[in-house]
């Protein structure tokens, strides 16, 4: 059994390598998959140090690989470029056009919204190590602590694409002429983070180890 509870997280890395190795071949530019990767590889390489320190539940390490792996892939294509017109087309259905306007590659706000599933972890890490007293306060904390990267995230890309110039700075920006793309993103990271607060809330006490 002790054999075996690492199994599942270690599968995980072991498809997100592969992936992330796939993907590094031909990217549609070299330096933007650079830029768009290194946020992604430094939180995997915290979560590999720190693993016998503290292990996830194995939902955390889902929902994580998950926003990950879905991340990687806008680094090889540039987020505006993903070929995910069957997606785009089911979002236009939705008519939600406020935050998936209808004839934009709709790839990068998804992503957005798929941020939010850190939230989770940072809930059951906090919970776990009792800096909160109960559930409501953690999943409180994980939504800020979301959102705090959500607005530090669009300064970074800011200050990237004022300094990379106008092919990669526009690529890596992935606003796509929406002048809150933004705001927008930020909304979406939280509207994700509020999302996974309810798995967090309605999960059971027992931890999924």
């Amino acid at each position: 059994m002790e054999k075996t509870k690492h199994l599942f997280p270690a599968l995980l890395l072991v498809i997100y390598l592969v992936e992330m190795l796939v993907l590094a071949i031909n990217p549609y530019n070299r330096g933007l998959w650079w830029a768009e990767n290194i946020p992604v590889m430094i939180p995997v390489a915290l979560l590999v140090l720190t693993y016998r320190s503290y292990r996830f539940s194995n939902r955390s390490y889902f929902l994580m690989a998950f926003f990950l792996m879905f991340h990687t892939i806008g680094g090889h294509f540039s987020f505006s470029r993903v070929p995910f017109d069957i997606f785009n087309d089911l979002l236009a259905k939705l008519n939600l056009d406020f935050l998936f306007p209808n004839g934009r590659n709709n790839f990068d706000r998804v992503g957005h919204y798929l941020v939010g599933v850190f939230a989770y972890p940072v809930a059951e890490l906090a919970l776990a190590k009792r800096w909160v007293v109960n559930r409501w306060v953690a999943v409180v904390l994980g939504i800020f602590a979301v959102g705090f990267w959500a607005a530090f995230y669009e300064i970074v890309e800011m200050v990237f694409a004022v300094n990379a110039g106008s092919a990669n700075g526009t690529d890596f920006l992935g606003s796509q002429g929406d002048i809150w793309d933004a705001q927008k993103d930020m909304a979406l990271d939280i509207l994700g983070a509020f999302t996974v607060s309810v798995l967090f809330l309605l999960r059971s006490p027992v931890r999924d180890r």
